[in-house]
This record gives structure tokens, C-alpha cells and sequence, in this order.
């Protein structure tokens, strides 16, 4: 295990970048391998790995992009000012969260190949759904890590938080819907 780490700590110094993108769209893909074979009850002769592979294609191009750049923004606006974490997770939900999240719902709709009305459809379904359970997690996720970790290891500590929440968008969005329509 130490080995692993050091590893990807090598990996996170030399083009962090592509290591969090690869984090995020991997832990985001398990996520929905998760919410497929333990909420949905899929057997595995049935598991749908294009769905998985959107999960990853959104993780590692949009959304792990946007969370490295989000936390270097955040980081550069408080760091060293009195409260910065606190300001950083104030700042984290009610602008990042929101971005983030409908971003999450329409980029999930774009690789699907759902039409924009389809994809506005899901938004006014499911996004204020999402939201409201993001504030039950995310506020003292976001605590820990903007008081407590190290700006280089913070979209490693988001992504597994985010493995079950991964887990939840996954059903909510994908899972919940084909149980629904069977």
C-alpha cells in the first residue's frame, strides 16, 4: 500500500492534472459499477459498461478538470485570509456545488445522446433532488478537507468521499430511471 502511495503521489508532482482527472473519472465509473451491482441489483452478465464509461469520459473530462481548477481558485481568493476555510466551503456550496452538479445532470445527458429537451426533462426532475442531499454530505466533507488537507491532496480526498456519492447520482439519474420505466 505505502508503495501504491508514494506512487501516485510521484504521478500527483509530475502531471497532477491528469492524475486527478484520471482519479476522478475512475472513482466516479466505480461509483456507478457500485450503485449497478449492489442498489440495482444488476447481475453482472448485465452490467452496462457503456454507462460506466460515461460515469469516467464525464469524471476525467469535465469533472475532474473543473474541480482541480476550483480549488486552485479557491485556494488563491482565501488562503491566508482569517476563515479561509470556512470562507472556502461558504464559497465550495453555493457557487461550486451548483456548477458542478448541473454540470454532472446535462453532461451525463450529452453522453447519453438525449436531446436538449430530454436533458432540461432530467434537470427539473432530478437536479433540486441532488442538490438538497448534496448539502446533507458535502458541507462537512468540504470542512474536512479545506481545514485539514493539503490543496495537492484535495480532489483525492473530494473523489472518495465522492465514491458514494458517485454511488447515489449514479441511482438517482440512471438506475432509479430504468426501474421506473421495467
Amino acid at each position: 500500500m505505502a508503495t501504491l502511495w508514494r506512487g501516485y503521489l510521484r504521478l500527483l508532482a509530475k502531471y497532477p492534472l491528469a492524475t486527478m482527472c484520471s482519479t476522478t473519472g475512475t472513482l466516479m465509473a466505480a461509483g456507478d459499477g457500485i450503485s449497478q451491482l449492489c442498489i440495482e441489483r444488476c447481475p453482472v452478465k448485465n452490467y452496462d459498461i457503456p454507462r460506466s464509461g460515461r460515469f469516467f469520459v464525464l469524471g476525467f473530462f469535465a469533472l475532474g478538470p473543473m474541480l482541480r481548477f476550483w480549488y486552485l481558485a479557491l485556494d488563491k481568493m482565501y488562503s491566508g485570509t482569517k476563515m479561509a476555510a470556512l470562507k472556502m466551503v461558504v464559497t465550495d456550496q453555493t457557487v461550486g456545488a451548483p456548477v458542478v452538479l448541473f454540470t454532472f445532470v446535462t453532461g451525463m445527458g450529452v453522453l447519453r445522446g438525449e436531446s436538449r429537451d430530454e436533458i432540461m426533462k432530467k434537470v427539473h426532475r432530478d437536479y433540486f433532488t441532488i442538490l438538497i442531499n448534496n448539502y446533507k454530505i458535502w458541507p462537512a466533507a468540504q470542512a474536512i478537507n479545506f481545514f485539514f488537507m493539503p490543496l495537492q491532496h484535495r480532489v483525492l480526498f473530494v473523489n472518495f468521499v465522492a465514491l458514494g456519492w458517485n454511488t447515489f447520482l449514479a441511482w438517482i439519474t440512471e438506475g432509479k430511471e430504468k426501474a421506473e420505466q421495467n
